[in-house]
C-alpha cells in the first residue's frame, strides 16, 4: 500500500523502470486526470488529489480502503489508454470495457458507502 503511485503506473503502462524519468511529466499529467475522475465518482479525498513526483503513495490517495487494487487497475488502464493506447482496435476496446466496468464498480461502491454514512 505504501507503493509509489507514479512508479507502479509507469511499470503498468509499459514496464518503464523507476529510474527512467523521461516520460514522468506526461504520465503524471494523465495520472492526475485519472485521479480527478475517481474523486468525481467519490473515491479518494473529497477536496481532490494530485501527485507531482514518485513520493506520493497509494496510501496517501486511498488510505486503508480495501478497494485499492481496483483503484490501481483503473488508474493503470486509464493512463495506458491516454499515454500509450494499444494499436489494435480489439485491445483498445477491451481496455475501455475494463475501465468502464471498474469505474462503474467504484462509483457504485462509493455511492453505497456515502449512503451508509448519512443514515
Amino acid at each position: 500500500m505504501n507503493e509509489s503511485i507514479l512508479t507502479s503506473v509507469k511499470k503498468g503502462v509499459g514496464g518503464i523502470i523507476e529510474m527512467d524519468e523521461s516520460f514522468d511529466d506526461d504520465i503524471i499529467l494523465h495520472i492526475n486526470t485519472t485521479l480527478a475522475e475517481l474523486v468525481q465518482i467519490g473515491v479518494g479525498p473529497k477536496d481532490g488529489f494530485e501527485i507531482s513526483d514518485k513520493t506520493t503513495t497509494w496510501q496517501d490517495f486511498i488510505g486503508d480502503d480495501k478497494r485499492v487494487n481496483m483503484v490501481k487497475s483503473y488508474v493503470v488502464l486509464s493512463v495506458r489508454m491516454l499515454f500509450d493506447p494499444p494499436s489494435s482496435g480489439t485491445a483498445a476496446k477491451s481496455f475501455e470495457q475494463q475501465i468502464d466496468k471498474l469505474g462503474w464498480r467504484l462509483r457504485e461502491q462509493s455511492g453505497f458507502e456515502n449512503n451508509q454514512e448519512t443514515e
